[in-house]
């Protein structure tokens, strides 16, 4: 309760702050004279990008026994619910949390459970860390910034421990080890996890349809934040989107905020001020970018009023 409240307290004051920085009337200049028109593009393609999430999801869960594996309007119905109701959660590990418990409750094993949520939150990681570095070509600058620096770096260390758990059986055998210093009831759990994680050593084919799927959504939402600025007037070129805004989604996954909110508004008015964009266009852009992602959830909410998912009780019980 504490560090929800802690977050709440970081989201409101970093949020109200950069507001007052940017000047709330010049925000609301900017957002009066907006061209609903490319807005609109951008809410097509984040129904796009959600497809293409849930997609990745389902080929993750070829480590399921074909016997075990739910129906797929099961799968689908826990995917949206469970990104709606990460909304209120931190970052996107609460949202996780919730697909992985749901998932659990249609007869699919506990490890392969993690398993699979884990795999699809690393590869997602994997992909915006590629489409992050390919973006420094375009801005060499930032890569002399001690903080994007250490950002990319514990991101590709991440990654880094994620694939020598999958494809190096001394790393597992090492983990494995390691899980003695877990309390002992967490110790058989977490034994089935590395397991499933390592059944995906015979996947090759499927995770790289799940990164190359993953890559996809990266470009999808820096499209998406362009034609969010073209809607606002903003005259920077696309490749300046595509320089900003991985290392934004970066920012805006670590937990310290809900959704993002707050570190998302801070990043954008600090990245594009760089290239002359005024705070009020850039905190416009990034409720705009944060507002995108709500609305991609939407789906989620209707299936969850409509109580016909079983991530429905596991958003009570995460």
């Amino acid at each position: 309760m504490a560090g929800g409240a802690g977050r709440v307290a970081v989201a409101a004051g970093l949020t109200a702050y950069i507001l007052w920085k940017s000047r709330p009337s010049d925000v609301l200049a900017v957002a009066a004279r907006a061209d609903w028109r490319p807005i609109a593009v951008a809410i097509l393609l984040v129904l796009v990008d959600r497809t293409l999430m849930a997609y990745r999801w389902l080929v993750l869960l070829c480590i399921v026994p074909p016997d075990r594996r739910p129906p797929l309007g099961e799968v689908m119905r826990i995917f949206f619910v469970s990104t709606f109701v990460g909304t209120f959660l931190p970052a996107s590990v609460g949202g996780d949390a919730v697909r992985a418990y749901a998932i659990r409750r249609l007869n699919v094993g506990g490890g392969d459970a993690v398993a699979s949520v884990l795999m699809d939150r690393m590869l997602g990681v994997a992909s915006i860390l590629l489409v992050a570095l390919a973006g420094l070509t375009l801005a060499t600058d930032l890569a002399s910034n001690a903080t994007i620096v250490a950002a990319l770096a514990v991101a590709a260390a991440a990654c880094g421990v994620t694939l020598l758990l999958v494809f190096s059986r001394t790393a597992s055998t090492v983990a494995v080890r390691l899980l003695g210093w877990l309390p002992s009831m967490l110790q058989q759990p977490a034994a089935r996890v590395f397991e499933s994680i390592r059944r995906y050593s015979s996947h090759h084919g499927r995770l790289a349809n799940v990164l190359a799927s993953s890559i996809a959504v990266q470009g999808l939402r820096i499209v998406q934040a362009y034609y969010l600025g073209r809607g606002l007037g903003i005259a920077a070129p696309l490749g300046a989107y595509f320089a900003f805004v991985p290392l934004i989604l970066l920012v805006m996954l670590l937990p310290v905020t809900f959704n993002g909110i707050g570190t998302s508004q801070a990043a954008f008015v600090w990245f594009f001020g760089r290239i002359g964009v005024d705070a009020a266009a850039s905190f416009a852009l990034s409720v705009l970018f944060v507002a995108l992602g709500i609305v991609g959830n939407l789906p989620g909410a209707l299936l969850y009023v409509r109580g016909g998912s079983n991530a429905r009780d596991a958003s009570r019980n995460p």
